[in-house]
């Protein structure tokens, strides 16, 4: 897999502990030019389960994170707020960015990550990650998406 992967889908046989690691792409330089400033690839629609492990390893590189805003329809159950090493974590929504997850630090920074949804192939999510993760990308997730079968948000209810 290309370098740029902070955390990917390791080679078989998987250790145990990669079941917590979240499945996260930045743009190596972060020079924050493009449209993304990486991907995400979580495993299931259950944001509740998915989002304390992917705040923790942005948390170690972004600083600390306050909100997230994501695509609603497209998770199960989704909270109001949960709690993150103690912090407790605002959750907002917007449904006009399907595929998409926000994220906010202290200072009001925001950091746009592509959500590839949990069911593509590990093929068709390496590549989605790796072009969203590319300096200078300004291709939008519908587009990034629809090269695996569709944007996350149109797959409510799976």
């Amino acid at each position: 897999m290309p370098d740029h992967f902070l955390f990917s889908t390791p080679p078989e046989p998987v250790p145990a502990w990669a079941d917590h690691m979240p499945r996260l792409t930045l743009e190596p330089t972060m020079s924050r030019d493009g449209l993304f400033d990486g991907a995400w690839w979580p495993r299931s629609r259950e944001i509740a389960a998915e989002l304390p492990d992917l705040i923790t390893a942005l948390s170690v590189g972004l600083g600390r994170i306050v909100r997230v805003a994501l695509d609603t329809p497209a998770w199960h159950d989704v909270p109001r707020s949960c709690t993150v090493n103690g912090e407790e974590i605002k959750i907002g929504w917007f449904s006009t960015t399907p595929g998409t997850i926000s994220l906010t630090c202290d200072l009001a920074d925001h950091y746009l990550l592509l959500v590839v949804p949990p069911e593509t192939s590990s093929d068709a999510a390496a590549a989605a990650m790796a072009a969203a993760a590319t300096r200078g990308n300004h291709t939008p997730a519908a587009e990034l998406l629809a090269g695996i079968g569709g944007e996350q948000g149109t797959e409510q209810g799976e």
